[in-house]
């Protein structure tokens, strides 16, 4: 809904109204939404409307409007900002995530392995050894999805491939192992 007061309260404001997904998973959107209602409480209090009034107006508990009222004496608007982050920290640092990244660009050769192709549980183990994290391979994927990194599959034909030999084979041995039987009825 799109309440508004105005008259002896001094500016007009828009009342955020709670609904259901607020209680439930709080995005980033939400969270502004909650934010601003909270200002919205602040204001209110500062021109010396009544918490319970306050409480009416932006659909909170009296008592939550008595808590903002102790953060906002104690440290001002600053203490009802929303939260910087949702959810829980990331486990790589941006510092270990740009240094992964060199070491995935430096190729798996360069990490020891014998061949040049990174796989999840190589990248796993990578991670383990050098930053003493051990992931998921599923945490993995998200971390090269949050790094910008996609899936790359190498290309059929194999950097050894010699078209001659290649030629010379379906050639010579193809046609004895593509024997087909003509002339009989099944």
């Amino acid at each position: 809904m799109d309440d508004t007061l105005d008259g002896a309260c001094g500016p007009v404001f828009r009342v955020v109204r709670y609904d259901e997904r607020m209680g439930t998973k709080r995005d980033l959107e939400t969270l502004k939404e909650l934010e601003q209602r909270r200002r919205l409480a602040a204001e209110l209090l500062r021109q010396g409307v009544r918490p319970a009034e306050i409480a009416r107006w932006v659909e909170s508990s009296r008592q939550s409007v008595m808590r903002w009222s102790r953060l906002l004496e104690q440290d001002g608007l600053r203490s009802l900002r929303r939260a910087g982050r949702i959810g829980r920290p990331p486990i790589l640092t941006d510092r270990q995530l740009e240094q992964l990244a060199k070491l995935l660009k430096a190729g798996s050769l360069a990490a020891g392995y014998a061949t040049e192709m990174w796989n999840l549980p190589r990248i796993g183990a990578l991670i383990q050894r050098e930053f003493g994290v051990r992931l998921a391979t599923s945490s993995v994927w998200r971390t090269l999805q949050q790094m910008g990194w996609s899936v790359q599959r190498p290309t059929s034909r194999a950097r050894q491939h010699n078209p001659a030999g290649v030629m010379q084979w379906k050639q010579t041995r193809w046609p004895f192992r593509n024997k087909t039987l003509r002339g009989k009825d099944y």
